[in-house]
């Protein structure tokens, strides 16, 4: 029953990318919808693409496994958004680029500075696609036992179809779609679940699992799951989250298809909504996960949200329902996947094949193709890395990716949009300082983490070391290069913080 709501899933995701398809023409439909998504369109889709398997299954498996503290996870991943809205949501529509390696040339006039934005973008959504191949190879598997490389090949092939089909217009649609489903596969277990145990008279132990051997678990800054210095890892798990949504491609590659900055700030305050409704779904499974499936906790805890249904409700409910999460867990996996190879395509596109295609052809080749073999590329090669590298925990590793965007996209967007005095050498040492002890510390986490105290938590969560050493690269190198700054600086500030119905060139309302 499980396999087919899957395969529903499948034919309805390439069904509605195929749609998209009969309306993508131009480069522009390819890499930002013609830039004229609607808020609520674009709200569901960001939401489709960002609510991945780290939200779907991990959050769930973490807060099982450790406890109250890993409620953060749910509250960081929303708040990201409004600090997104706050901070750089209008001036980044406003920018006109297609993507973030467009943006930095465009305000630091700069290739290196480009360059070093596109290799970001790479490792970023490379390190974001893993536990997405990961998560359907793990959904796959419990759901029909088959080896956990079925499912993520899987997902690779249907996200390039779709992609290369449509690009940015044909993913739109699917992810809007599979935000709705995501939310109706996890909330209606839940539903189903209360509204038995209501009815029954003598509840299973639900909240006896919170009190006696439970209530290190509940109790929040608590040792529960071995965790060093748990007040550090708090703190650093949410500048990570808070500040590193600003820095992922695949987020901020959709606020360039809103048709202006108003538009952009609407579709983050609905984001936000869509997102706080979502993630009051995950803890629940959770703590329901402690009483009726307490054997994930020693095990696989990221299952917790696929087993619970029939661990409740043994025979057909338990099915269906399982059938229904399962359904939601490909869509997380489809939906996140699709978005990151968008964004990593572009970049490959631009910054890789294009001009190589251009020299190689004589110019007589189609913009379009070229970004369809960059979309094949962008999926290829997280793929290869997952069969390397095998599991990995889902939240935790997404978590790693939110603080490599954290220690170099923020600091670059933040002080490039609010700060005049930003030179383009200490653009180019943020991102080089604040990448390279990013990246170093994702690396000893993959190859052999330290075992305990102080070096484990501050390599299993660097970001509150590794973000404001990007700052004050950038701040201090800044200060000593004055004569690196842009000669277009001011003529860029104007661009990113007058509304759109100001004309920018003659200080007037367009006629």
């Amino acid at each position: 029953m499980s396999l087919t709501a899957i395969g529903l899933v499948i034919v309805a995701t390439i069904g509605i990318g195929l749609f998209g398809l009969r309306i993508s023409r131009t480069t522009s439909d390819f890499y930002v919808a013609s830039r004229a998504v609607t808020p609520r369109w674009n709200a569901s889709a960001i939401s489709g693409e960002y609510l991945s398997a780290a939200s779907f299954l991990g959050v769930a498996g973490l807060v099982l496994v450790n406890g109250a503290d890993m409620l953060w996870f749910s509250v960081g991943y929303t708040v990201g958004y409004l600090m997104l809205l706050v901070l750089i949501a209008a001036p980044l529509r406003r920018s006109g680029a297609y993507t973030l390696p467009d943006f930095a040339e465009t305000r630091f006039e700069s290739p290196v500075v480009r360059r070093i934005c596109s290799f970001l973008v790479f490792g970023i959504g490379t390190l974001y696609l893993l536990p997405q191949l990961s998560g359907a190879g793990l959904a796959l598997q419990t759901v029909t036992g088959a080896p956990t490389a079925v499912g993520a090949a899987l997902v690779a092939v249907i996200v390039v179809i779709n992609v290369a089909a449509g690009g940015m217009r044909s993913i739109t649609f699917v992810q809007a779609f599979q935000y709705w489903l995501k939310l109706t596969a996890l909330a209606t277990p839940i539903f189903v679940i209360l509204l038995a145990w209501r009815s029954a008279d003598h509840p299973v132990g639900v909240l006896e699992s919170l009190h006696g051997a439970g209530a290190q678990w509940a109790e929040p800054l608590s040792q529960a799951g071995g965790r060093d210095h748990p007040l550090y890892a708090t703190y650093s798990l949410l500048l990570a989250l808070c500040f590193g949504t600003m820095g992922l491609p695949h987020v901020l590659v959709r606020f360039y298809t809103n048709p202006d900055g108003r538009a952009a700030r609407r579709t983050t305050v609905v984001v936000l909504a869509l997102l706080g409704a979502f993630y009051l779904f995950p803890p629940l499974y959770a703590i329901l996960g402690r009483s009726f499936a307490p054997d994930l906790i020693s095990g696989s805890a990221d299952t917790v949200v696929l087993e619970l249904p029939g661990r409740i409700f043994p025979g057909t409910a338990g099915d269906l329902l399982g059938a229904l999460v399962a359904a939601g867990a490909f869509a997380a996996f489809l939906s996140t996947s699709s978005g990151l190879t968008v964004a990593i395509a572009g970049v490959i596109d631009q910054d890789l094949l294009r001009h190589r295609l251009h020299r190689l052809t004589g110019g007589d080749y189609l913009a379009v193709n070229s970004f369809r073999i960059a979309a094949l590329l962008a999926v290829l090669v997280p793929y290869l890395a997952f069969n390397l590298t095998g599991a990995l925990s889902l939240a935790d590793t997404v978590g790693l990716a939110f603080a490599v965007a954290a220690s170099t996209f923020c600091p670059l967007l933040v002080l490039g949009i609010w700060w005049r005095k930003m030179s383009t050498v200490g653009a180019a040492a943020g991102l080089v300082v604040g990448g390279v002890a990013a990246i170093t510390a994702v690396l000893v986490n993959v190859i052999g983490p330290p075992s305990a105290g102080w070096p484990k938590a501050l390599i299993g969560q660097p970001a509150a070391w590794t973000m404001p050493l990007a700052f004050l690269t950038v701040i201090v190198v800044s200060k000593l290069t004055p004569h690196k700054i842009p000669r277009g600086t001011a003529r860029s500030m104007v661009r990113l913080h007058t509304p759109e119905a100001v004309d920018v060139d003659r200080g007037l309302p367009p006629a």
